[in-house]
């Protein structure tokens, strides 16, 4: 098991003149990655399905939680078996950005229309044929899912952090006319509990209120074990030590394989706790503190790292229980919370309680 005193980490002598196998860039496909193949196959084979439940799918998780990377899993994946795969900034006009990317993959395959597609450089315009002709984007983009359509391709678009905004309304609302007209065309978001919750409640998107959800919960601590004791080559306690201290959070994962590799030679357990809290504090965690209410956040600071019963929770933070169990949908919810059980509440996200608190004192609540 990792002592406190300090500890020799050089079990392979040239393992660390390799690059480090953990990444801390959100969104990218680390080299050091656990499949969510339960996720990834029930979205995959739902899209491959001739009698498809869904034609759309919504990735929803905490920051950090892999969303991203389960979406990209996902996109890869597709785009290897023959797919066109189109990536959308959400911050941009989405359907303009849609006819634009999908104008330009279709110039771009091997077999196209006799004199190709030709769109214009803000990405509305579209002539076939050597036409001067232009259309506005849907029209841009139903001539190539029409075209994409005959040469028997599917079509996959990817949206990151989605937003209830006016593109987005506009987009969504589009797109179920193009699944309607039956064109080959697939659809996969990312968001947070709270952006996905508004878009789906929007009264102008009721088809995405029946859009099947994916939750990337935490990971298995057995696998994150294996990796762990495979990349450092160490023994199976001191494994299992290490991966309980992530409680399965994605980012955490790769945070403290990074500090782990990095600081290899000779380091404490109090060293090791600190350089990970650094990280989930600068990358993560105070972005969803911001994103909490006060009295999630009063609750997140009463919690231990362990489990607590409810009862002295409410005790700590002078919450009623009506009010509490309204709080505590919303925490497990956003994946904040998790129930392990009757009575009892945990954080999901390791190391939060201590962090947690510092935040509190260092804004004097």
């Amino acid at each position: 098991m990792m002592r406190n005193e300090a500890r020799d980490f050089t079990a392979k002598g040239d393992m660390m003149k390799r690059n480090n196998p953990f990444s801390l860039t959100f969104g990218k496909q680390p080299n050091r990655l656990i499949y969510r193949h339960d996720s990834m196959e029930q979205i995959v084979g739902s899209f491959h399905s001739d009698n498809s439940i869904s034609q759309a799918f919504l990735i929803e998780g905490i920051r950090g939680s892999g969303k991203t990377v389960l979406m990209t899993t996902v996109a890869n994946r597709l785009e290897e078996e023959g797919w066109t795969v189109i990536n959308l900034n959400s911050s941009m006009e989405l359907l303009e950005n849609l006819a634009l990317r999908l104008g330009k993959a279709c110039e771009s395959l091997p077999d196209k229309l006799k004199k190709g597609f030709s769109v214009s450089a803000f990405g509305v315009g579209f002539g076939m044929g050597g036409s001067e002709n232009t259309e506005d984007p849907v029209g841009v983009i139903e001539d190539c899912l029409k075209f994409l359509k005959k040469n028997k391709r599917r079509v996959l678009i990817t949206v990151d952090e989605v937003r209830n905004d006016k593109s987005m309304r506009i987009f969504a609302s589009q797109f179920q006319i193009f699944v309607r007209e039956d064109y080959p065309v697939f659809l996969l978001m990312t968001g947070l509990y709270e952006n996905i919750y508004a878009v789906q409640n929007d009264p102008a998107l009721t088809f995405l209120l029946r859009t099947p959800k994916v939750r990337t919960d935490a990971l298995s601590i057995l696998q994150i074990k294996n990796q762990y004791k495979e990349v450092f080559a160490i023994s199976e306690a001191e494994a299992q030590e290490l991966a309980e201290l992530t409680k399965g959070y994605a980012f955490a994962f790769q945070a403290l394989g990074a500090v782990y590799w990095d600081d290899h030679e000779r380091i404490t357990r109090e060293e090791l706790l600190r350089k990970l809290d650094e990280m989930l504090d600068g990358f993560v965690y105070r972005k969803i503190w911001e994103g909490l209410s006060g009295k999630e956040r009063e609750i997140v600071a009463a919690m231990d790292e362990k489990a607590v019963k409810v009862e002295n929770v409410r005790q700590r933070t002078g919450i009623s229980s009506a009010s509490f169990s309204q709080y505590r949908s919303k925490l497990i919810a956003k994946g904040v919370l998790t129930v392990p059980q009757f009575g009892y509440v945990e954080l999901a996200l390791p190391r939060l309680s201590v962090i947690a608190k510092s935040y509190r004192i260092s804004i004097g609540e």
